[in-house]
């Protein structure tokens, strides 16, 4: 929820801010298990230049990092295909998600996952124009979660307003 909720303020800033390289590995997990997205700058200009980003494609990747979430797979790995191949047969219809899950996730709502399963879908639409905004997806998941804003932010860290404030700094 985290990540969904700084996804949707970062896009509606004007101008809009999406993530260049929106990845599983660009997240980071505070002592309290609160997400933090970070690496927002680039090595140099010309990585920023090579690197398309907008809303919707930081959607598809948000809906790429739930789906790593709820089946415990990383994207990509030396010894097996992409995770667009081996979650094709999920995607196109043919695999439930309650078969892919986690193994070590040992307490879910199914009802709660299979909701899930309809925002991952959404999001990785193979057409942008027709995925949700990061609004629409926050929405959603705040309703089937029921964790909103304050139940995302990291408690622990006294000082997690000023890294927030470093980092939004950098970006700009």
């Amino acid at each position: 929820m985290g990540m969904a909720y700084c996804l949707e303020h970062m896009h509606n800033l004007s101008p809009s801010l999406p993530h260049k390289n929106l990845t599983s590995s660009a997240v980071y997990l505070t002592e309290d298990s609160a997400a933090k997205i970070s690496d927002f700058g680039f090595w140099n200009e010309t990585d920023a230049a090579e690197m398309v980003s907008s809303p919707e494609s930081n959607v598809y990747s948000f809906g790429v990092i739930l789906f790593e979430m709820m089946t415990g797979r990383l994207p990509y790995s030396a010894n097996s295909s992409s995770l667009d191949d081996w979650a094709s047969d999920y995607l196109r219809g043919g695999e439930s998600l309650r078969e892919m899950v986690d193994p070590t996730l040992n307490s879910f709502q199914v009802e709660q996952l299979e909701r899930i399963a309809v925002v991952i879908k959404m999001c990785v639409h193979p057409e942008p124009r027709r995925r949700p905004t990061m609004r629409e997806v926050s929405s959603r998941l705040r309703e089937i979660t029921d964790i909103g804003p304050d139940g995302a932010t990291p408690r622990l860290s006294p000082l997690w307003w000023a890294e927030l404030e470093i980092i939004s700094t950098e970006a700009c």
